[in-house]
């Protein structure tokens, strides 16, 4: 009886040892390693938050670059048959130039669409009104503001409802 109690502590043992060497192995192509057909990047470096190069990192933190300096609310709900309205400000130094997107197409012509820009100082900004608003104009908007030193980019999106209450 002893003797079975001994060799069934020496099997739990030896199993329980094939376990941890078992799992010490993953990713080494062993057992618990991932499957032959993953073909991940060896050559993988994380983000680090820094810049690969000084000029990278001169152009992308250039003072004169666009920026958008005020904006809108991101969730806007409109009421049908109302106006909707959004506002976009930014500076650079050349003023930068705004245009307006929608769904990611930019907003040539819309047959209740108005824009209005004017310059305030070292900034521009950008008023953009539809109205009446239909269900059509429910999506995400965005304005981009663009000069030769970057691109600064805000989102809108709206929904609608059908009255006030």
């Amino acid at each position: 009886m002893q003797e079975n109690a001994t060799w069934l502590r020496t099997v739990l043992l030896v199993a329980m040892v094939g376990m941890l060497v078992g799992t010490q192995t993953i990713g080494t192509g062993k057992r618990g390693a991932l499957s032959g057909r993953y073909k991940g990047r060896k050559d993988f470096k994380p983000i680090t938050g820094t810049y690969p190069s000084v000029e990278a990192k001169e152009y992308y933190t250039n003072p004169k670059g666009a920026k958008i300096t005020k904006s809108s609310h991101f969730n806007y709900q409109y009421v049908l048959g109302h106006k909707i309205v959004f506002l976009c400000v930014a500076r650079g130094s050349p003023l930068p130039q705004i245009t307006w997107f929608k769904d990611g197409v930019e907003l040539y012509a819309h047959r209740y669409m108005q824009l209005h820009e004017w310059k305030s100082g070292n900034h521009l900004k950008s008023k953009m009104e539809i109205d009446p608003a239909t269900q059509a104009d429910a999506g995400i908007y965005e304005c981009h503001a663009n000069n030769k030193y970057a691109v600064d980019t805000k989102a809108f999106r709206t929904t609608y409802i059908a009255h006030l209450n």
